[in-house]
């Protein structure tokens, strides 16, 4: 073999080689890859404060977390709020809804830095729906105590807000959640969705088998109608104040693989 030819082969040997190296470097990449920006949106009846929990877990994992503090004046202020907090993010999101903040999620999660969307025991619409829609779907639980206060704003029942909204956590828990919820715009619960970003971007979903305000019932129903990957707790419906946890696992399983996954 000339001189010339076994220079030509080295240098096909070696550019194999470097293809191969380079596809695999590119595979562990892709696998490896975990967003690191969390952004919380919570629901009716609470506020930010409640996601204290799946904060301090995932924030000593080193993840940064960010929680929304929605005026809950309307669907509209709440992504409004939402989208503020998405835009300061460096780079990927993970977008995570409780409750109506399900619906506040499926409405900004279209915001080009979220990459994915985790619901825990959230209404998750489609375009034309609201919470509404499905919170009406079936025969409400005895224990649920939302109610119009008349003014134009709903509440949530002192008489049922234990038992209806979060019965696996303390009473004096739920006494002071009581009386720090926020006032809940009743237009806003009836305002459809005019985007859903689940519809695009991976989406995980939690049941929350105990809940007695969104029936676990609609839940499982939203997220199969979906392709969500569900996750069922054990929990009343803040499942995110009863088991920080076993939400923050979800949320990193979507933090692992929301680059990499599609719809």
């Amino acid at each position: 073999m000339s001189t010339k030819s076994i220079h030509f082969s080295l240098v096909r040997v070696l550019g194999t080689v470097l293809l191969f190296s380079v596809a695999i470097f590119s595979n562990l990449n892709a696998q490896t890859m975990k967003v690191k920006n969390i952004v919380l949106v919570h629901g009716a009846f609470a506020d930010g404060s409640g996601w204290k929990g799946v904060y301090d877990i995932l924030t000593k994992k080193g993840y940064n977390v960010t929680a929304v503090q929605n005026p809950l004046s309307s669907l509209e202020d709440d992504v409004a709020a939402t989208n503020v907090i998405l835009d300061n993010q460096d780079g990927p999101t993970i977008l995570v809804g409780h409750s109506w903040g399900g619906e506040v999620i499926t409405q900004a999660g279209v915001h080009s830095k979220v990459v994915g969307l985790v619901y825990v025991a959230a209404f998750q619409p489609d375009l034309g729906e609201s919470a509404f829609t499905w919170i009406s779907s079936m025969p409400p639980a005895p224990e649920n105590g939302i109610a119009p206060d008349g003014k134009g704003y709903f509440y949530f029942s002192k008489e049922k807000y234990h038992a209806g909204f979060c019965g696996d956590l303390p009473k004096d828990v739920a006494d002071f959640m009581y009386a720090s919820q926020g006032s809940f715009a009743a237009k806003a619960f009836s305002t459809p969705v005019t985007a859903a970003a689940w519809k695009t971007k991976p989406t995980w979903g939690i049941v929350a088998l105990e809940d007695r305000s969104i029936l676990p019932a609609i839940e499982e129903k939203m997220y199969t109608r979906s392709n969500t990957k569900i996750t069922k707790i054990k929990a009343s419906h803040c499942v995110f104040i009863s088991h920080p946890a076993e939400v923050c696992k979800v949320i990193e399983e979507a933090a692992a693989n929301a680059a990499n996954a599609g719809k």
